[in-house]
């Protein structure tokens, strides 16, 4: 599959801004089975210092600052991605059990096992606790494989958790997302994660987009999408393999990647500091568009099925729907 994605934040502040510092998380990386063709990263007042980089966790990270007097503040990225199914079937049922596989994790000496450890300690958003390893029992028992384990966790948060983007902000602790069964996106990658590392094992929050479809017969809205996030669990010899609970799916060529880390506060699409500005207002658009979809209708002459919404996707970089 071929997409274009456009990711456009906007700020707006009721004073001027003096002076802005800020660091940009929104360009797709280079991932198995996926690969950026094109990316740029547009900001509609000029940077007097622009670098990019790469983090810890392999992240594109763009870092600029805006040293001149400024009411309002653009900043968008355009991405081309190319994802390509996955070669052969993934068995959930075959592979060592969830036991075995966190002793390799531990014990080995593997590149890979080495650098998985980090992602099963606790962070910043998602600690390990008793609570959240009494939720993820029955999705390990004894001598189940681990994918198997993983598989059925998705199932019961897809199942038993309500999407509410109205109940959770940032700052909600994930006991209450426990307790009151609901959130979004987010909040359900985070919960998966910290009953994986409640096991032993190694699990990370992966941000980026997923392709949406119209109702039938209705127009597909231009930067009506939403950001999205799901994990990845560490299987060893194996690799990472991504979960989706908000949509109860392994991530096929439908998820684009942007970014990967311990939990949000390692992948932020934008975050920044700012002097001045007074009162802030933020409006985010996103737009996911099907080149290959779009190719199809163009060649068969149908009409175009997109319109604009001023107005979509109104909201936070800060919260994942």
């Amino acid at each position: 599959m071929n997409y274009r994605i456009i990711h456009r934040t906007e700020y707006h502040y009721a004073e001027p801004v003096d002076t802005g510092y800020n660091e940009a998380r929104l360009l797709p990386r280079a991932v198995p089975r996926q690969v950026a063709t094109a990316s740029t990263l547009t900001i509609d007042q000029r940077p007097s210092d622009y670098r990019e980089r790469l983090d810890y966790f392999g992240n594109r990270v763009a870092s600029f600052s805006i040293d001149e007097p400024h009411r309002s503040l653009t900043v968008t990225a355009t991405s081309e991605v190319t994802v390509e199914p996955r070669s052969g079937r993934l068995d959930l049922f075959e592979g060592e059990s969830w036991e075995t596989s966190r002793g390799v994790l531990m014990q080995s000496s593997d590149a890979d096992a080495l650098l998985a450890r980090d992602f099963a300690l606790d962070s910043p958003l998602v600690a390990a606790q008793a609570r959240l390893a009494d939720y993820a029992a029955s999705s390990f028992p004894r001598g189940r494989s681990l994918l198997e384990s993983v598989h059925d966790l998705m199932e019961r948060i897809h199942r038993e958790f309500r999407y509410d983007p109205e109940f959770t902000t940032l700052s909600t602790p994930l006991e209450q997302v426990l307790e009151h069964r609901r959130g979004v996106c987010q909040d359900f990658a985070h919960l998966a994660i910290g009953c994986i590392r409640s096991q032993g094992l190694a699990a990370r929050y992966v941000s980026g987009y997923i392709e949406t479809l119209p109702p039938p017969g209705k127009p597909r809205l231009v930067g009506a999408d939403a950001s999205h996030a799901w994990f990845s669990v560490f299987v060893p010899g194996a690799g990472w393999v991504d979960f989706d609970p908000t949509n109860n799916q392994v991530p096929e060529t439908q998820h684009i990647t942007v970014a990967w880390g311990r939990d949000y506060s390692d992948v932020t699409p934008l975050k920044g500091i700012i002097f001045g500005g007074g009162k802030m207002g933020m409006k985010v658009s996103v737009d996911v568009l099907n080149l290959d979809s779009a190719a199809s209708q163009h060649a068969a002459g149908l009409p175009s099925t997109t319109a604009s919404t001023p107005d979509a996707a109104g909201g936070s970089s800060q919260r994942k729907s």
